[in-house]
């Protein structure tokens, strides 16, 4: 048997570091700002690339990766085309779970919570700063369309750079995302499968904080 074809004895042994209840953070939102700085300190490669999963309306999940772009008490924000299938699963269903894995850290962070559209001026300003490629692109693809080959992509770049020369207005089927939590867990990899699990939830207003079994 090919060895990359079964991974039953693939395994690694956890033992960088721990995440014990008298260090962790009250707040669940600076925990998470604390681990997000070390995984940027530690040049981890993406540290900013999180899993998105939604639910279509066949209530099957679906995932991919996105950005975060930004973070703070109202909940954690991202960019995308309102058409794509993310877009449309989560106008469908407005909630979502979130996971970071940074891999060399040994660390997982999962966020579930609901979510909705950022304000038009947010998206207006954050698609302003992209660079101008970006800016055009974000009007060349139909995402998560079928497309008959990649020139269809190329075409419509050069029409729309043609169009709106240095300055592409935000396209209406653009913008963002925020997903506001009310649950969080933070896993560090530990000896011998004794992983370290802290849940934060959402109860009366407060976080409570309680550990997982791994």
């Amino acid at each position: 048997m090919n060895h990359h074809s079964d991974l039953s004895g693939e395994r690694k042994s956890y033992e960088r570091d721990a995440l014990e209840e008298t260090d962790a953070a009250l707040d669940p939102l600076r925990q998470f700002q604390a681990w997000m700085d070390e995984a940027f300190a530690a040049k981890v490669p993406e540290p900013n690339a999180m899993t998105l999963a939604t639910v279509g309306a066949d209530g099957r999940p679906s995932t991919r990766i996105v950005l975060i772009k930004g973070c703070d008490a109202r909940g954690i924000v991202w960019f995308t085309n309102y058409d794509s299938r993310k877009g449309r699963e989560l106008a469908l269903h407005p909630f979502a779970a979130l996971q970071f894995h940074w891999v060399e850290l040994e660390r997982v962070v999962r966020i579930e919570g609901s979510v909705e559209r950022v304000a038009d001026a947010e998206s207006d300003a954050y698609f302003a700063s992209r660079p101008l490629d970006s800016r055009i692109g974000a009007w060349a693809s139909p995402q998560s369309e079928v497309i008959a080959s990649r020139g269809v992509l190329v075409a419509n770049a050069a029409k729309y750079a043609a169009k709106f020369l240095m300055d592409p207005p935000r396209p209406p089927h653009w913008g963002g995302f925020r997903l506001r939590p009310e649950a969080w867990e933070f896993w560090q990899g530990r000896k011998s499968r004794l992983h370290d699990r802290l849940r934060y939830r959402l109860e009366d207003g407060h976080w409570a904080r309680e550990r997982l079994a791994p």
